[in-house]
This record gives C-alpha cells, structure tokens and sequence, in this order.
C-alpha cells in the first residue's frame, strides 16, 4: 500500500515520513499595514532604501532594477517588513500568490502594500525548500479555492495562515531545495540564450533589409554588391486576395480537413496551437481558394500584418479570414519576403494602411500596392535562408527550455506531497 506519507521520488538515504505543518507554524507573516501606505509620489527613483513592490517579481526573484527607493522614515516605520536577503515574498493582491525568493539585496529593503513578507521561525527549516514549496502549484491552487473578492482577488492572512506545508528532515529538505534551485539555475540559462537568440535575430532584421530612404541594407553577405530595387506586390504575384471571410462553424468537424485561421499566423510561422477541422462538402466549395506550398498568407484582422509561408504539409489548405499572395510572377524566395514582412519598416508601412480603432483591419487590394525592398533572386535565397537557420535555432533552444520547464513540473509533483 502506498505510503502517503513520502513523495514518490526520493535521494537515497532518507527514509522517514514526512511531517505536515500549517505555515504559520513555521513563519510568521508581516504586510504593510493600511495607514503605512506609500503614495506614488513618494516612490524615489534614486536612494538607499529599496522598495519593493509585486511589480517587481520576475520568475521567482526580485528584479532590483525595477524597484523604487523610499525615505529613511518610512522604511523605518515597520521592522517587521524589512527584507534581508533569504527572505521570501508572497503578492497578495492583484496578481496574487507570486513567490520570490530575496537574493542580491546590496541595500535595505522594505515592502509596499500588496506584499506578505513570509519569515521562517521555526528552527531545521531550509528557506530554499520552503520556497520552492510555496512557488509549486500548490500554493496556487490553494489560493483559487481561498482567495477572497469578485475581478480582483486578495489573498487575506488568515487564508495563507492555514496552508499545508509537507516538511522533510532538514538535510533531505536541503537536497530537495538545492536540486530546483540548480534546475532553475538551467532554466535561467536556457531562457537567457534564447532571448539573446531573438534579441539578434531582431537586430539583423534591421540591418539586413534597407532602411527607410535606403537602396541597400547595412549588412550584406560577401559577393552582393547590386542596388535592391522597390517592387509593388501585385508585380510579384499574380493573385493578392482574401480567403474565405464568412461564417464556416457549421461545417466544423472533429476529423476533416485543417483550417488555417488567423490564430496560427503569428511571428512569421504557423502554428498549430489551436485546430479547426472543416468536411468535405465544406473543402470542396473553397477548391478556388485553396493554399499551396510557398504561398504566402498575411492575418487581415486582428493582430494584422503577420504572415507565413505555406510549408509542404499544408499544401492544398483552406484558409479563413487572411490574405494570400500566390502565383509568383518572377523568380521570388518566399522565406526572403516573409522575413521582410517582420522589419520595423515593413510593420510601420503595414501600420499606415490599417484601418479600425478597436479591431485593426488591412485590406487586400492595399497590399497589392505595397511595395518591398528586392535583390536579386540569389542574394533572396541567401537571406532567406540565414534566417531560416536562426528561426530553427530559436526553435530549437524553445523546445529545449519547455521540456525543461515540464520536466521540472513533473519533479515539483513526485518530489513532494501535495494533499
């Protein structure tokens, strides 16, 4: 029989039961109270006392570089909220139920309102363990079912008094807390080498297209030397114009045919996020507006002006609500056209011809007179494919960091008890 008393996953070498506690207790738990709290004109940008608000957590610490600073006297005011490093901080309100761990402080701190500053009493209590306790789910969920108020929730005292907290003997509790900690360290890499990944493809996107007024872009590969010429769409391809835009939900299907909406252009690609299958009967009536590989298809409403090339698997989809460029009339790479349609100047041209206040609408006949900055075939290819390369890359460090995130998601539920 199952020992409910254990989690699932253990270091070897422990082996006695895990003790369930009520948080407070282990710690005691301080907030700004009402009358202590700051005005935003008391906020200072510069000083020797930081103030920290729920704003500035970021993933489980405190982003210093966020924080405002505050006076003397008021940090003063309540000892029982002042932070030193270790500390832990729960939010309370707003986005409520937000963990971060103290790390770093290289001044004074104290809390503003909306912030429990959660303080370990208890002795053989590991304030790494503890933290990662309270950043699982289970704080979360447990604040679903507690939290008190109607659109803006807050999380009272005397709800996060009674949370349960499954505590080990302290040198299992060390191991356990230095092992997230270490895969949140990895996590942190991961997601920093991919930010840089974006951050560059962001600026050779600028640098490799030509700016405004510019007839060739400030990088170039070795060998291209020819000015880029300024096309029209509509001399590039010979059909620019809308896929279906009426009503298709009747004919949505559990098994059928995959219908490319708007939701699954995003940032250049198309994902599948999101499934809509339409019949037969259906796919039969759009056989004039079907997709084929290298078209290109561009969201017409809503987060308009994203686009994406119809890759090989899609080939023969019918689409709803976007615009699609097919028919190539010369000699055009469409990675290269797709890749320009992510430059800041293309997305303020694309801007300049939207209309629709709260719902952004582009229409086909604007695009058919949209012009595009375009080299040579060879020079397109090349391009198009560097930054085919880069977008796998990103992918790739994407895929690597969300099986890290899930695997430790899967950790967080065997490697402690949750009830």
């Amino acid at each position: 029989m199952k020992n409910n008393n254990i989690p699932d996953i253990r270091f070897p070498g422990f082996t006695d039961d895990w003790e369930q506690r009520k948080l407070s207790s282990i710690c005691s738990m301080h907030a700004r109270i009402g009358w202590q709290n700051l005005r935003t004109s008391e906020f200072l940008d510069t000083g020797e006392y930081y103030l920290i608000t729920g704003t500035d957590f970021d993933d489980g610490k405190v982003n210093l570089s966020t924080c405002h600073y505050i006076a003397k006297e008021r940090y003063d005011q309540d000892k029982k909220i002042q932070i030193k490093n270790g500390s832990i901080l729960i939010t309370k309100d707003g986005t409520l139920g937000k963990v971060a761990l103290v790390e770093e402080l290289d001044k004074p701190a104290t809390l503003n309102a909306g912030v429990f500053n959660v303080e370990i009493v208890a002795e053989n209590i590991d304030n790494k363990y503890l933290f990662q306790y309270l950043k699982a789910p289970f704080l979360m969920d447990y604040v679903d079912r507690k939290a008190t108020g109607g659109t803006i929730k807050h999380l009272n005292q005397n709800i996060l008094v009674d949370f349960p907290v499954w505590l080990s003997d302290y040198e299992e509790q060390k191991r356990v807390g230095l092992f997230f900690q270490q895969l949140d360290c990895l996590i942190t890499l991961h997601q920093n080498e991919l930010d840089v990944l974006k951050k560059t493809k962001k600026g050779f996107l600028q640098e490799m297209f030509p700016k405004e007024g510019e007839i060739v872009p400030e990088v170039r590969f070795p060998g291209f030397t020819d000015d880029w010429e300024q096309r029209k769409l509509d001399t590039i391809f010979s059909k620019i114009r809308n896929a279906f835009v009426g009503t298709a939900t009747p004919y949505y299907v559990e098994n059928g045919h995959f219908y490319l909406e708007s939701n699954n252009v995003k940032n250049g690609q198309i994902n599948r996020n999101t499934e809509v299958f339409i019949n037969d009967e259906f796919y039969n009536m759009q056989n004039d507006k079907l997709l084929y590989t290298n078209d290109i298809v561009m969201v017409q409403s809503g987060h308009v002006g994203h686009t994406a090339v119809i890759p090989d698997d899609l080939d023969g989809t019918a689409a709803h609500a976007l615009i699609m460029f097919s028919g190539y009339k010369i000699e055009t790479d469409p990675l290269f056209l797709n890749y320009q349609f992510q430059t800041r100047k293309s997305k303020k041209k694309l801007e300049n011809i939207t209309t629709g206040n709260t719902i952004k609408h582009i229409l086909s006949s604007e695009m058919k007179k949209f012009e595009v900055d375009f080299p040579d075939y060879a020079e397109q290819k090349t391009i198009g494919k560097f930054f085919k390369q880069l977008d796998n890359t990103i992918a790739l460090h994407q895929r690597e960091l969300d099986v890290l995130k899930k695997t430790k998601k899967a950790f967080l539920q065997k490697m402690f008890i949750n009830s």
